[in-house]
């Protein structure tokens, strides 16, 4: 089972379950989404097995903005 925490910023960050959040991110203020995941998708599996998170931004880049318009 995995943990998903979101972030003000749209950051998206997955752990296993009862690991804490990293030092590195540990600034931000996290909030723990309720739901329980059991399925994640393979590249996030494999991301928190081998660096024990997995984490994603999803703001809108400068880029998409641009295509929008």
């Amino acid at each position: 089972m995995f943990d998903v925490y979101r972030n003000d910023k749209r950051d998206f960050l997955v752990l296993s379950t009862g690991s804490a959040v990293p030092v590195l991110y540990s600034a931000h203020k996290w909030r723990k989404s309720r739901k329980k995941v059991l399925k994640v998708s393979d590249e996030i599996k494999s991301a928190v097995q081998a660096q024990g998170y997995y984490l994603r931004s999803l703001r809108a880049t400068r880029e998409q903005m641009i295509e929008v318009e």
